[in-house]
């Protein structure tokens, strides 16, 4: 690979949050984590403990951040597949949840086992380089398991439930060209075009790819954006060029540190707020598994959902918007030729927001598994500014509009598509939550 390529992959992983400088992931207080045994609890798990589905959760990311840095759309992905896997083995053994990709019993099996070989054999099939470290990961758990039948059994069916869910997923259009060199911009006034640094369009046929959970790609794709000409694109316009200006006056500073500590990709950031609550809350091993498969498959499906609208509607991004702003036709919007965005914008469209509706997804899966929007919990973020490391929120909700806020904030978005971003990101949620992995009646 050229250097020149090079240098725009890493200014795209950049962009779009995948920043691979993690702080260290935080406990429900927002302290360090102690050292890993401690963390995870291998001496004292028991079949009902969730530390199993955790601490997957946590290498599932790391394996994401070795693989690529999440630049790709392969992390969300695999995090998804791995957290089928175990849910369908543990629910194998008993039969609490429908199951997604296998659908067999194997009463007997000792669940701690079971989940953790799923786990491992989703990543080793999907990350083989990394097979050395997963191995040990694996061995680490089977270390908590009494040696016996039970341990035998649930190793086959670990491998049996990861092997359904990676032949289930085999070609499902995740792995796309990143950089669409087939796209051509529009010329008319909000149409989109290219966003400095990058001469292309990110991952243009992720819109094809095929979902978790949702019917297709365009199941919820959402209504067009705003006229131009129209009193909600003029306010919009003037909100996103005050607040999201590179040099803002009105941006205050609590609005700079978590426009910064949004900005690192949703996948991470959400599958760490499941982490931090089910530890926070001690949810039980089978409803543990529930959640992360359902958080995981909405954060999949959201994105893919996302550039369904995204590619549709084709919507230019403040930065084009604000220096065009005496050609859009709106007597009311005052163009700036000068203008730059706080944060720098990821090279796709603007509307709807994605980082919106992956968070507003995640947020519906975990209220509705919980049973509760009120959980409060605190943790850091891989992208967080030094002086600001650990936000607290009290509800799934406000972390959620806080998450949508930051993209105006950094001045990569308008406020209609965080709004729509959301909206989007609910039903894609709720859909999953009523459609898949649901209760069975006893």
């Amino acid at each position: 690979m050229a250097a020149a390529t090079v240098l725009v992959v890493l200014l795209a992983l950049l962009a779009l949050g995948g920043v691979a400088e993690a702080t260290g992931e935080k406990n429900a207080r927002g302290a360090p984590a102690p050292a890993r045994a401690a963390t995870t609890g291998h001496p004292h798990s028991t079949a009902a403990s969730s530390d199993v589905v955790v601490d997957w959760s946590r290498i599932v990311f790391e394996a994401a951040m070795t693989d690529d840095g999440y630049i790709s759309f392969l992390g969300v992905r695999h995090q998804a597949m791995v957290h089928i896997a175990m849910h369908d083995a543990l629910n194998a053994i008993r039969p609490r949840y429908e199951q997604y990709a296998y659908l067999g019993r194997s009463y007997g099996a000792d669940p701690v086992a079971a989940a953790a070989t799923a786990a491992h054999r989703v990543l080793v099939a999907v990350y083989p380089a990394q097979q050395e470290t997963l191995d040990a990961e694996l061995a680490t758990w089977l270390a908590t398991v009494p040696d016996g039948p039970a341990e035998t059994t649930a190793v086959t069916l670990g491998t049996e439930a990861a092997a359904a869910i990676v032949a289930l997923r085999e070609d499902d259009g995740t792995a796309v060209d990143l950089f669409s060199p087939t796209y051509v911009p529009g010329t008319e006034p909000g149409d989109y075009q290219f966003v400095p640094p990058y001469p292309f369009t990110f991952a243009e046929d992720l819109r094809y790819a095929t979902p978790f959970g949702l019917t297709s790609p365009a199941q919820f794709r959402v209504p067009p954006p705003p006229s131009l000409r129209s009193r909600t694109y003029a306010r919009a316009y003037d909100e996103v060029s005050s607040v999201g200006a590179l040099g803002s006056t009105t941006r205050t500073a609590d609005q700079s540190s978590y426009a910064n500590w949004w900005y690192e990709g949703s996948e991470i950031g959400w599958a760490r707020i499941a982490r931090v609550t089910t530890t926070s809350e001690d949810l039980e091993l089978w409803r543990a598994a529930r959640m992360f498969a359902l958080v995981n498959m909405a954060l999949y499906d959201s994105y893919v959902a996302g550039w369904d609208s995204k590619f549709h509607w084709d919507f230019w991004r403040p930065y084009t918007a604000i220096r065009a702003g005496d050609a859009d036709g709106n007597r009311r919007t005052v163009a700036d030729p000068a203008w730059l965005s706080y944060l720098e914008t990821p090279p796709v469209q603007d509307y709807p927001s994605t980082h919106s509706t992956l968070g507003a997804g995640a947020a519906e899966v975990l209220e509705r598994s919980f049973g509760t929007d009120h959980v409060p919990f605190s943790m850091d973020s891989t992208t967080a500014l030094p002086a600001d490391p650990v936000r607290s929120f009290e509800t799934f909700t406000q972390a959620a509009d806080e998450n949508a806020d930051s993209r105006v904030q950094a001045g990569i978005h308008f406020r209609f598509s965080t709004e729509m971003g959301k909206s989007l990101g609910r039903k894609v949620g709720a859909y999953i939550v009523k459609s898949h992995l649901r209760p069975l009646r006893r």
